[in-house]
């Protein structure tokens, strides 16, 4: 069932908003730029009040917000973590933000929480799963919500479709979005052997409300490359190439610098915002064209 839509983020570039950054995009200096909009991650405000709170109301009055959840716990067998989803309703109707996120995975179970976003097998079974938790979040929020693309390190050997095949169909189903993330995209295929430039060339972008870039970490094992995806660094050069080559057939979308450990300067993340609102203003020009 399709969702009421809420007002999307605009298609300028946006930064994930850490609270050493706060300042920097509160009391801007003269020739400082600023981020299109920001991105933070609910499950940091669930408590209620406090210095968080005062933050984040600031923001909220002078740019777009999106809310990316890690915690809804989507793929979990005994279904979406309530307690999460009541407490992000909350969130969502005090701060109305122009996009809600979560992602394609699970992170717990009734008696235990982990911290990571696992993988789920691309089953009929899960799918149909998926779609009734997709379904249960959008009812309460009142929304459609955009759902995130994984970094994964295996693949299932039950597997009965590929990862773009299984995204397209819960959108399809659900009425959800895609939130693509480029940086999961070449992190999945280097780790499984599949080829980056055949996952991009397959995303429907009309499905794809908001794309991710970030940097990885690398590990080497029997001389062969591990990525691991620990948004700690910057944007690769495969990774705008591939972000180019989307938008190049896409347009221009929402697109977020995703920086979560290694928290650089905020000269330096909007120094990589710059360089995406480049790219993605030849790629449009040149598509024009």
């Amino acid at each position: 069932m399709r969702k009421p839509l809420q007002p999307m983020l605009p298609s300028l570039v946006g930064i994930g908003l850490k609270p050493a950054h706060y300042r920097d995009v509160l009391e801007p200096q003269t020739g400082v730029p600023l981020p299109g909009w920001v991105e933070v991650h609910p499950q940091n405000y669930f408590v209620d009040g406090g210095p968080p709170h005062r933050w984040l109301g600031a923001v909220a009055e002078r740019y777009p917000l999106s809310f990316h959840s890690v915690g809804l716990s989507l793929g979990t067998a005994q279904g979406v973590d309530e307690e999460e989803l009541d407490q992000l309703a909350v969130l969502c109707a005090r701060y109305n933000p122009a996009s809600v996120s979560d992602h394609l995975s699970w992170s717990g179970s009734p008696d235990d929480r982990y911290p990571d976003l696992l993988p789920i097998a691309y089953t009929r079974a899960v799918l149909d799963h998926l779609a009734v938790q997709v379904d249960r979040v959008q009812e309460l929020l009142g929304r459609s919500i955009l759902i995130e693309n994984p970094s994964r390190y295996l693949s299932y050997s039950t597997d009965e479709m590929d990862e773009v095949e299984f995204m397209h169909a819960l959108c399809r189903r659900t009425g959800c979005g895609l939130l693509f993330d480029i940086n999961n995209v070449e992190v999945s295929c280097n780790n499984r052997q599949l080829d980056p430039m055949a996952y991009v060339d397959a995303i429907d972008p009309a499905l794809v409300g908001e794309i991710h870039l970030a940097g990885h970490a690398t590990e080497w094992h029997g001389g062969l490359p591990l990525l691991i995806d620990d948004h700690g660094s910057a944007v690769t050069d495969l990774s705008w190439s591939l972000f180019e080559r989307f938008i190049a057939r896409a347009g221009a979308r929402p697109v977020l610098i995703e920086w979560d450990t290694n928290i650089p300067q905020y000269a330096v993340l909007m120094a990589e915002a710059d360089r995406a609102a480049a790219v993605m203003a030849r790629a449009t020009a040149a598509r024009a064209a």
